[in-house]
């Protein structure tokens, strides 16, 4: 069976891509770069190749290519051009932008491909905290902008989620009288999305600490529960849809007032807390993975 051409809006190039729609339509007037296509209504639409194309004349132009020289590239051209920028070079974007194509063409093989190839040169907590983390960012902010349907973020976090339940497994549990740090991942009530979260759990156990994963909806009552036993465990969030930004502050008001007297620390980490400051010394907000990680681990 035929698989239907993805269409897709100047928008949508944007929001995957991080260049500017009316530098798109430059690109396209001046470089012929792309040809968007019509539809029987006469709107302009773009094909999941443009996007693929785009991605990697990002990629190039991010590394020093002039975009005149790369619109008269040939494609064998490009792809040599892009295989150099591995020497030596941070290509996370390039990964990035593999794994989106995955996950728009609902391709398994690549996207798998693309994840074993980075592991095998960096190591499987590296491809957690330097692709999958930011690559799950990302595609919150796809969905909350509708370029992408709830079944590619199922599709791709299925995909994480398998292979962190197996690495996650492979870590021995910490030995008996362990009085290291004590981490519980929890998500707030409402908050379904825990992905995110199972990777900084994974993340965690392989660097010797204890985490408790407790998932999704977890009602703040349990975690002062949680305090009577293990005082002073770091009770950690990764949100994506819940709380809102409208409503990010009064959610942090609220698990203060209902933690009030316990001795538990809250470390909250998501695109919603980017530039919140900390209302309290018992908790920490952090704007992405990566920097809610380096505050752990240096905790």
């Amino acid at each position: 069976m035929s698989q239907a051409v993805q269409e897709f809006s100047i928008k949508d190039l944007e929001h995957f891509t991080g260049i500017k729609a009316h530098t798109i339509r430059a690109w396209e007037q001046r470089y012929k770069l792309l040809e968007p296509r019509r539809t029987s209504t006469n709107i302009r639409f773009y094909t999941s190749e443009d996007l693929k194309l785009l991605l990697n004349v990002s990629l190039l132009n991010q590394n020093g290519h002039k975009i005149s020289h790369i619109a008269a590239m040939g494609d064998g051209q490009m792809l040599t051009a892009l295989q150099q920028l591995e020497v030596g070079a941070n290509k996370e974007e390039h990964w990035l932008g593999m794994l989106k194509i995955s996950m728009l063409n609902f391709d398994e093989q690549l996207f798998r491909s693309v994840s074993k190839t980075f592991e095998d040169e960096h190591g499987l907590s590296a491809l957690m905290l330097k692709l999958y983390l930011p690559f799950m960012g990302q595609i919150g902010m796809l969905w909350l902008t509708s370029a992408i349907c709830p079944a590619h973020e199922h599709f791709v976090s299925n995909l994480i989620r398998q292979r962190l339940y197996r690495a996650v497994d492979e870590i021995e549990p910490t030995p008996p009288g362990y009085n290291g740090r004590l981490f519980a991942m929890f998500l707030p009530e409402r908050e379904i999305h825990d992905i995110s979260l199972l990777m900084v759990h994974y993340l965690m156990r392989s660097a010797g600490y204890k985490s408790l994963f407790l998932g999704q909806s977890v009602p703040l009552e349990d975690l002062t529960q949680l305090d009577k036993q293990f005082p002073g465990i770091h009770c950690v969030a990764y949100c994506t849809t819940y709380p809102s930004e409208v409503g990010v502050h009064d959610y942090l008001a609220r698990v203060l007032r209902e933690s009030e007297g316990t001795s538990l620390q809250f470390h909250f980490a998501g695109r919603v807390f980017d530039g919140v400051e900390s209302p309290d010394e018992r908790m920490n907000c952090h704007g992405n993975g990566q920097s809610l990680i380096g505050a752990l681990l240096n905790l």
